[in-house]
């Protein structure tokens, strides 16, 4: 934690007055090309930044002097910041608070790193999100209560239509970061949760938002959607669920004209929602499943037959899927027994679902490549059978 001098307090409340959190970000649009080579300020860069920060903020909100300002000196994703929880601001809000508004030169703090650490783990970037083109800096007021719904009221307002960041704060970011950016914005976090709701929508992930805004913003609700190819989603108790895929498929999809097409056509949107679910740390389950984070999903139909051979293992695929899914299955004559399928989601969950199939059932170590989605007549994901002699 370190300290800057650039608000002029006007009034100081009593160190255990009620502060209200207002948090907000700075959004840092990096010009084509362009990756910051670290994600962390420095303690010293941070008060910096700070300082900087809410010398714009003074022009941009009258009597935000009032408020103790808090940052962020850590260069974050938009999936990293909008979780259950709000946890990199609840951290900030946190932390900030853990400070006597007497020790703070103008009632601003600032948290970077410190021997390469930073003072709490949700205040870390992840470098897995660091290829996307805008890069968020938290930081947010913690404003008197008498005057807290006032100035979120005018950050909505005076943020997006005119927060550009000033020419300094800009300029010490490029030199510090070693990047050319396009623009610096404030936003305020609700600013941030509109265009996220219109990013997903631009992609058809209309769907996907409504399960993500439920999670944020009323978790204790319960909520449901369709996606673009029917299947429902529900969102309760943290989570989000889907029927079991091969049931649901058979009564919806198998109808359509290129049934084996339109499978693959669900996976595919299902990898969407798991991917972007997985980075928002918003869980997805089969009903009647308990939620993992494996990346994967096994659905179980049946036991198996101990009269019928071993069960096998067998991969659907299809164009752009590579294994869309893997179906365990006992041969016998005229229809294969079906006992589980499994649906590899995230890029690296294959290896491990197989392998925990395999135990599972106790199959052969052997994979049948299908060399496409096998279908019954009836639409039923499914497997070969032996012949009847």
């Amino acid at each position: 934690m370190v300290e800057s001098r650039s608000f002029a307090v006007r009034k100081t409340p009593a160190v255990n007055e009620s502060l209200i959190a207002c948090p907000a970000l700075l959004a840092l649009e990096l010009a084509k090309g362009e990756m910051p080579g670290r994600l962390e300020l420095t303690r010293d860069e941070a008060q910096t930044l700070a300082g900087l920060v809410a010398d714009d903020l003074r022009a941009l909100l009258p009597g935000v002097e009032a408020s103790r300002f808090a940052l962020v000196g850590a260069l974050f994703d938009g999936v990293e910041l909008l979780r259950p929880g709000f946890p990199v601001f609840a951290t900030l809000e946190e932390l900030a608070r853990r400070v006597p508004r007497v020790t703070t030169a103008g009632g601003v703090v600032a948290f970077g790193t410190h021997e390469g650490h930073m003072p709490a783990q949700p205040l870390v970037p992840d470098p897995r999100y660091v290829g996307g083109p805008m890069r968020l800096v938290p930081w947010m007021l913690l404003a008197p209560a008498e005057l807290a719904e006032e100035l979120t009221a005018t950050m909505e307002v005076e943020l997006v239509g005119r927060g550009e960041a000033g020419a300094a704060t800009a300029d010490f970011l490029m030199r510090t970061l070693g990047v050319r950016l396009e623009h610096a914005r404030y936003l305020s976090r609700d600013d941030l949760l509109a265009l996220t709701c219109v990013q997903y929508e631009h992609v058809n992930l209309a769907p996907l938002w409504t399960m993500l805004e439920t999670a944020l913003l009323t978790p204790y609700k319960e909520e449901t959607a369709l996606g673009s190819r029917g299947l429902p989603l529900r969102y309760a108790e943290g989570r989000v669920g889907i029927p079991g895929i091969a049931g649901w498929f058979a009564r919806a999809g198998a109808r359509r004209d290129n049934p084996a097409h339109e499978f693959a056509g669900t996976i595919f949107e299902l990898r969407q929602y798991a991917a972007l679910l997985a980075a928002h740390h918003v869980p997805l389950h089969l009903e009647g499943e308990p939620a993992q984070t494996a990346g994967y999903l096994i659905e179980a139909m049946a036991d198996a037959d101990a009269a019928l051979p071993q069960p096998m293992l067998y991969a659907h695929e299809a164009v752009g899927l590579g294994m869309a899914a893997v179906t365990v299955a006992q041969p016998s004559p005229g229809k294969a027994r079906i006992l589980a399928h499994g649906y590899p989601l995230a890029p690296d969950a294959l290896g491990p679902l197989l392998d925990t199939l395999a135990e599972r059932y106790d199959t052969a170590t052997e994979v049948h490549a299908l060399g496409k989605v096998l279908l019954d007549a009836n639409g039923v994901l499914s497997a070969p059978a032996p012949s009847v002699h």
